[in-house]
């Protein structure tokens, strides 16, 4: 090796050595700083966490959580529409940033995705019309449960194969509302503010809440490897829950204070 081949090898290897173990990765966090956007997935058909008004604009416990957000950090947002079944995706292929839209906390979302602390809560339940009597899950026994493709309720449902439940899988909360509303559904399994949201389309079909099946933290949802981004959306959701800026808007769309426990 001649003289300047060692010491081109040389400066390429004291480079290599300086260089982090891996190569250098992109930071999410600074990306959206930089382009001074943030892409939140939020499913616009879940009233009253995600919906369109009249002049049809997003509005909605999530849609405004969202826009607070992005006020804050001095960002542009931009909303991704989902579903479901394609909020995490939407983060694990960069299509969104961050999720915002009732993402409640499961073991086996966390092996996929990272969650941030919970900045509101969801009450999960099996609700059917009115007029039905069911007290428990005996009495759901061989009848048709609608539910969102998946959501934890799907997930939770289709592994209690000893309660011989019927589920009837839709592709979103929009169209499992619809079939209630239409008569094609007469339970489902949902949060208990979707339960009641189905009433007010039809007084005729009222529902209500008849099957506790858990409670649920909702966070919000990130890609697995951005500590700096979890950490700076951890302070947002500490700070805006000690001033009451995210119960403000719980209470606004869904009628009740947040749990007390998250609020203090």
């Amino acid at each position: 090796m001649t003289g300047r081949h060692w010491l081109a090898a040389a400066a390429l290897a004291a480079l290599c050595a300086a260089l982090p173990s891996g190569g250098a990765k992109a930071d999410l966090l600074d990306d959206i700083m930089k382009a001074k956007k943030i892409r939140i997935a939020t499913d616009l058909a879940i009233p009253p966490s995600g919906m369109v008004d009249a002049n049809m604009k997003p509005t909605g416990s999530d849609v405004e959580t969202a826009q607070l957000l992005a006020k804050d950090w001095g960002l542009e947002l931009e909303f991704v529409q989902t579903t479901g079944a394609t909020r995490i995706p939407n983060v694990q292929t960069g299509k969104a940033d961050i999720i915002i839209s009732t993402l409640s906390v499961t073991p086996e979302r966390a092996k996929v995705i990272d969650f941030t602390k919970p900045y509101a809560a969801l009450q999960s339940v099996v609700g059917c019309l009115k007029s039905l009597p069911i007290k428990d899950w005996a009495d759901l026994k061989g009848k048709a449960i609608a539910v969102s493709r998946g959501t934890t309720q799907d997930t939770t449902l289709t592994n209690m194969k000893d309660r011989d439940l019927r589920i009837a899988r839709y592709d979103d909360d929009a169209t499992m509302v619809t079939a209630a509303v239409s008569g094609q559904a007469d339970c489902v399994a949902t949060s208990a503010t979707i339960v009641n949201q189905i009433g007010v389309k039809n007084p005729s079909r009222a529902f209500e809440p008849k099957v506790l099946i858990t409670n649920f933290d909702l966070a919000i949802g990130l890609r697995q490897g951005e500590p700096r981004l979890k950490e700076k959306l951890n302070e947002w959701i500490s700070a805006n829950l000690k001033n009451g800026k995210l119960n403000e808007i719980y209470r606004k769309f869904h009628g009740s204070d947040l749990p007390a426990e998250m609020r203090s």
